[in-house]
């Protein structure tokens, strides 16, 4: 170990990001398609998430075979921590974006639009009030704050203090802790998809609150959809360190692989606190 410990790992070069693209771009085809009732669109889905779980696995396990390999050093470790702090800092300007969207969107748009002579004189009926479905003022109801969103809001909080208590056994080499604090993490993760997936079928079987529900359906499914996404990647990368801890992996003064996604999951947790204050709360 100690031979590799003087110079910079470069490594071989990799086919799994052309993987994880190919099964991104058949996920996007395939969840337009679904969305739009053209056929074979959940074939293409479901083959880009079959895809994309390959990837996930071939990769992790490349990088895992590298670092318990002892190949990695200090240089390695601190790029791999600049590398995950700005992936982070893109993913917040991601959700941004959205954010920003729905700001525009209730706190601009829908004003001016009921204040404007052209409005009034196409869209008599128009009310500038939020949510809104636009013009047309297509039916439905609005998500509430205190189901199934004041649950999951519970339940990634709690998931934050697991994921951190376990962070504590490992830092104490306290394996027994480390293993039961990412089992509860992963089982309340596991919760939330649940529960959202539950939630979504509600909103659109008995609410009339779809996709093309107006800007608020659209803001609100794009928002808790893409949280969800993210929410259903961290869960897969909890079970891969869960597995990890489970066969004896990190040590308490070397285990970034477990520190990159408790930060990817604290994250998650502050998104869903911006979603449950703006998207249903207020």
């Amino acid at each position: 170990m100690s031979e590799h410990q003087d110079r910079y790992y470069l490594p071989s070069p990799s086919y799994w990001p052309i993987v994880g693209s190919v099964a991104l771009f058949a996920m996007a085809v395939g969840f337009v398609m679904t969305l739009n009732h053209v056929g074979g669109g959940g074939t293409i889905l479901s083959a880009g998430l079959l895809i994309m779980a390959v990837m996930l696995f071939g990769w992790f396990g490349t990088v895992i075979r590298e670092s318990e390999g002892g190949l990695f050093n200090k240089q390695v470790d601190k790029s791999y921590r600049m590398g995950m702090s700005w992936f982070i800092f893109s993913e917040v300007m991601f959700f941004a974006a959205f954010f920003g969207a729905l700001f525009y969107a209730r706190v601009l748009s829908v004003p001016w639009l009921g204040s404007g002579e052209t409005m009034q004189l196409l869209h008599p009926d128009f009310v500038a009030t939020w949510p809104t479905s636009g013009p047309e003022g297509k039916a439905f109801t609005p998500m509430g704050a205190w189901g199934i969103p004041a649950i999951n809001t519970l339940l990634l909080l709690t998931s934050g203090a697991t994921v951190t208590w376990a962070h504590w056994g490992l830092l104490k080499n306290n394996r027994t802790q480390l293993v039961t604090g990412l089992f509860m993490t992963v089982a309340l993760g596991i919760a939330f998809i649940t529960l959202q997936a539950i939630e979504y079928h509600h909103a659109y079987t008995e609410l009339g609150l779809t996709l093309g529900a107006g800007i608020y359906g659209a803001t609100f499914f794009i928002l808790t959809g893409f949280h969800g996404f993210h929410v259903t990647m961290g869960t897969l990368m909890l079970i891969v360190i869960l597995l990890r801890s489970m066969k004896g992996h990190f040590k308490p003064d070397s285990h970034f692989g477990f520190e990159a996604v408790a930060w990817y999951w604290h994250f998650v947790d502050v998104v869903w606190l911006g979603l449950f204050v703006f998207v249903y709360w207020l």
